[in-house]
């Protein structure tokens, strides 16, 4: 394979990556890669191994699929891909042992289906800005902020926008004096939940009664990311909106609303009710909720998505209390994107299908200019 045909779009996928989410970036890989249309798409899969090698991988969506017994990853053994860093150079070349380097030649986007860090945070959005070329997504600066939990409440915050209680554990307090970061917590009511500040797919995330059991939280939470973020626990219904960049001066674009439901055997929606549990969790959409509070969360996921600075992309995730109360939890600028994610699902019950999601995403990309904007 060297230069695209002329008749169609090269889309380079990138997934896997150095994160604990390298398994959900490998299942997301497997349903994109199914689901874009060849005829309009010449595919380029790249994978990066957990060791952070970039391989180029099979165009085989199968053993990439998540399942209670196959976690899937990618093969650091594959042909090398040297991605570029130059803004008048930007062919991919493969290279494996004891051949000569070949062009795969330039892509005409990137589609990063990464999660977590070194790859949501705005690390790879960093190299493909560097290179000129156009990607799926926020920018550096939305990544890298909203990959953050503790920056995100502070952007989030300063917009006006209604966030719950928190307190942050920074790597310097905690060696310097636990007992100290502790006894901050302890302005939270509890339940609180014990979280890695720059993680997802609820990796690291303990929900904790009493302070007994607050300093095990904090340090399983350390083993994801040495800065931890301490949430008092909200208790309501968890409602999402999926947002998609509008397109030209518009304004960005609302879903339908989406709930998660624990039915059973999970505290709370941690990793193995959102991937593995089958029936211990419904999501619905269109959420069961009144029409104002509906439009109020459409609002206010907008808002965030703009005060962020996010392109292309995101989910935002709120609290509904019992009283009517709407509290914004978190956004997430590459949330979860099989068929049966919640991102995906919203907007199917807004009209939009999966392989049209897909082809959106990819047309904002290539009409986004590259560089400062």
């Amino acid at each position: 394979m060297t230069d695209r045909p002329a008749d169609k779009i090269r889309v380079a996928l990138v997934f896997g990556g150095r994160s604990s989410e390298h398994a959900v970036s490998c299942a997301t890989a497997a349903s994109v890669l199914e689901a874009l249309d060849r005829d309009r798409y010449d595919v380029v899969p790249v994978g990066i191994a957990k060791d952070g090698h970039w391989v180029l991988a099979a165009d085989d969506p199968e053993p990439l699929r998540l399942a209670p017994d196959h976690e899937p990853q990618v093969d650091g053994g594959s042909a090398s891909v040297i991605v570029p860093t130059s803004a008048t150079d930007r062919t991919l070349v493969v290279h494996e042992a004891g051949q000569a380097p070949r062009t795969l030649g330039e892509v005409d986007v990137v589609f990063p289906l990464l999660h977590g860090p070194f790859g949501e945070d705005g690390t790879i959005q960093g190299l493909l800005d560097l290179a000129d070329v156009r990607y799926v997504g926020s920018g550096v600066t939305a990544s890298a902020v909203m990959m953050d939990k503790a920056m995100m409440k502070t952007v989030l915050a300063a917009a006006g926008l209604p966030i719950g209680p928190y307190v942050v554990i920074t790597d310097r307090d905690w060696r310097r004096d636990p007992a100290a970061a502790m006894d901050a917590v302890g302005a939270l009511t509890f339940p609180v939940f014990v979280k890695p500040a720059r993680a997802g797919s609820s990796m690291g995330i303990t929900k904790v009664a009493s302070t007994d059991a607050l300093e095990a939280a904090i340090e399983a939470a350390r083993e994801h990311d040495p800065k931890v973020v301490v949430e008092q626990g909200i208790v309501g219904r968890e409602i999402e909106c999926g947002v998609l960049e509008g397109r030209g001066t518009d304004a960005p674009r609302t879903s339908e609303l989406g709930e998660c439901v624990v039915v059973q055997n999970h505290d709370f929606y941690d990793f193995e009710a959102k991937y593995l549990a089958g029936d211990d969790v419904r999501l619905e959409a269109p959420a069961d909720v009144p029409s104002q509070v509906a439009d109020d969360i459409r609002s206010m996921a907008a808002r965030a998505f703009e005060a962020a600075g996010c392109e292309g992309l995101a989910r935002v995730d709120f609290f509904l209390t019992d009283e009517g109360e709407i509290v914004l939890n978190e956004v997430n600028t590459m949330p979860g994107f099989t068929p049966s994610s919640m991102y995906p699902r919203m907007w199917a019950a807004t009209g939009v299908a999966y392989p049209e999601l897909i082809d959106e995403l990819v047309a904002l990309a290539l009409e986004r200019r590259t560089g400062l904007r």
